[in-house]
């Protein structure tokens, strides 16, 4: 890792036992994040996408089969700690998360200035007074009205609640914040107010963030890098000027593709089939059965292939460029 590497994933596998057989949400994900940077996470529903965010943080459910890998923050490889240092030392310390839907993640029960206060006084040691104090410093840089501390979450609209997730996740000023689908059921109105908070946040604090969505617009105000995912696994990843002008693996071609142009006669097009069974995904090219440029070597597992710097797991790039190796601290910078 170089100074400007605040993330470093290598290898991250995460697997859930199920009555009909382990399904593998994370397989050998490769990822990396420097600081003041937004990577956002592009791909279909039930790719992996918020498990890997789960496996990032440690958010385990009690069927996991296989969790094991590299999850580096500042030189950290968090995988090595105890639960409870990890608890302690990385967890709404180093990096904190805004799970999906903002009702859900909130205590029906507890008024808004206490869930956010709460990580402040837990983390940060801070008394309750100067814990509310801090609670409506966010309320404010988050466009929260601060009488809204006395208030419990089924009072809030939909994007306050969201705008107090996002508090909640800031107030201990960690590095690494986790969105996991932040504007999803919000109007389109709502998704742009959130989106410019947290651009203003970006710029003023310098926090990075790894945004989870399926909506390619949305994603495309905040991204510095997309990182695209498939069956579990990550399949490209680009700067963002470049991969909304010209992606390179065929599936974000197709992504790109279905989504509709402001201007220009070209109609939406569509990916045909649907994604494989994650129970048991293709012993080749996962995404080769709806390929529009499948060929006869689909059927192996293709390595990441380094494009122009960027690293593609597609086949049709062997011949002119290298296999990439995330073992050497040279690929990973190069990522």
């Amino acid at each position: 890792m170089n100074d400007q590497t605040l993330l470093q994933i290598r290898d991250l596998v995460l697997y859930f036992k199920t009555s009909r057989g382990d399904v593998q949400a994370v397989d050998h994900v490769n990822l990396q994040l420097h600081k003041n940077k937004a990577v956002v996470i592009l791909g279909e529903s039930g790719c992996g996408k918020s498990s890997m965010a789960k496996a990032i943080l440690r958010l385990l459910p009690r069927n996991v089969s296989q969790y094991h890998g590299q999850v580096l923050i500042d030189d950290l490889d968090v995988m090595t700690l105890s639960d409870e240092d990890f608890r302690r030392q990385v967890r709404w310390v180093k990096m904190s998360m805004v799970p999906q839907a903002a009702m859900n993640a909130l205590n029906p029960v507890l008024r808004a200035g206490d869930q956010v206060a709460e990580p402040a006084m837990i983390h940060l040691g801070l008394s309750k007074d100067e814990a509310f104090d801090l609670a409506r410093e966010m309320f404010q840089n988050v466009g929260v009205p601060v009488d809204f501390l006395t208030r419990y979450p089924f009072e809030l609209s939909g994007g306050m609640r969201q705008r107090v997730a996002i508090a909640m996740a800031l107030i201990t000023h960690p590095q690494l914040i986790i969105l996991d689908e932040p504007t999803s059921a919000l109007d389109l109105l709502t998704q742009a107010n959130i989106m410019n908070v947290l651009k203003k946040i970006k710029w003023e604090t310098g926090t990075s963030y790894i945004l989870i969505t399926h909506d390619i617009a949305t994603s495309s105000e905040l991204a510095d890098e997309v990182a695209v995912m498939y069956a579990g696994q990550i399949v490209e990843v680009n700067d963002a000027k470049s991969f909304f002008a010209q992606p390179l693996h065929p599936y974000s071609q197709k992504l790109m593709a279905s989504v509709p142009r402001l201007y220009g006669d070209e109609e939406p097009d569509f990916i045909p089939g649907r994604p494989p069974s994650l129970l048991h995904p293709p012993t080749g090219c996962r995404f080769a059965d709806r390929c529009h440029l499948r060929f006869d070597k689909c059927d192996q597992e293709p390595p990441t292939f380094w494009v122009d710097g960027h690293p593609v797991k597609c086949w049709l790039y062997e011949k002119d460029h290298q296999a990439a190796s995330y073992t050497s601290s040279e690929a990973g910078d190069a990522s």
